[in-house]
């Protein structure tokens, strides 16, 4: 449940109101933020799930925004069996391969969130936000950036009557030919779907793109799938090195549009 501090109105000119939450999953204590629009309204339920940099100030100015927009925003920390914000004391290498901290410090982050682990962690987060006085009843969203792109399937996949809409941005390993890939998960979901996919991406390489997207189309639900020109991994967010500003904005636009559709 939220915590009793006072909330803070972070961004007066939006009225945006900021609280830390903390959930109780099956697993232990989960951290995170609520964001909403000041008011009182019942509002649309979002979900936001951050890339392995964790909750900072980037997602937090993209929760904020959407907020902003008419919707409550819930943030969990997903990397809470490893530790609480800010997840790295040191700042992190692009591409991350070449450097042993970086890429040992991502091991330690990624390694509890199983396929099993996030499917559990994902319906503890549904029920959080839809107890919150701030959401309305009906179907809520979700999107991911990322390492939690595989999570935003798997999500729809498990509860396919809450989650009415799904993105992921520059995610990875969404289809492999593991027994556990999340594009094996397809037929579960009713949800309309969105990718936006990095180029040259060593974590969803144009092959695996092309594959996923023949499990699209072969699912036969709503969705696109789609790559950003000239831009790279990590490109959404303000403190990626790969930050491209262009098309991050078009990719926020994007998903307020398919917000809009399927949830007002």
């Amino acid at each position: 449940m939220p915590r009793q501090d006072s909330p803070n109105i972070i961004d007066a000119e939006r009225a945006v109101i900021e609280e830390e939450i903390e959930i109780r999953t099956a697993d232990g204590i989960a951290d995170g933020f609520l964001f909403r629009a000041e008011g009182g309204d019942r509002l649309p339920g979002i979900m936001h799930l951050t890339d392995i940099g964790g909750i900072r100030q980037s997602h937090r100015d993209i929760a904020r925004r959407l907020a902003a927009q008419g919707y409550t925003v819930l943030m969990p920390n997903v990397f809470y069996r490893t530790g609480r914000p800010p997840l790295f004391d040191f700042t992190p290498q692009y591409p991350f391969q070449g450097d042993e901290r970086t890429s040992k410090r991502f091991i330690e982050l990624a390694r509890p969130l199983t396929p099993d682990a996030m499917v559990r962690d994902g319906l503890d987060y549904m029920r959080f936000l839809a107890s919150c006085d701030s959401v309305s009843e009906g179907a809520i969203g979700i999107f991911g950036y990322s390492v939690t792109g595989s999570m935003v399937l798997r999500i729809a996949a498990a509860d396919p009557d809450k989650i009415a809409v799904a993105a992921a941005f520059h995610a990875g390993g969404l289809c492999n030919d593991a027994s556990m890939s999340p594009h094996l998960l397809l037929p579960h979901i009713r949800a309309r779907l969105y990718f936006g996919h990095a180029i040259n991406d060593h974590m969803m390489r144009e092959e695996s793109i092309e594959k996923f997207d023949r499990a699209l189309a072969a699912w036969g639900g709503r969705y696109e799938s789609e790559v950003y020109e000239g831009a790279y991994h990590g490109w959404t967010v303000t403190d990626s090195p790969l930050y491209n500003e262009r098309q991050a904005e078009r990719a926020f636009e994007k998903l307020g549009e398919l917000l809009a559709m399927t949830l007002k």
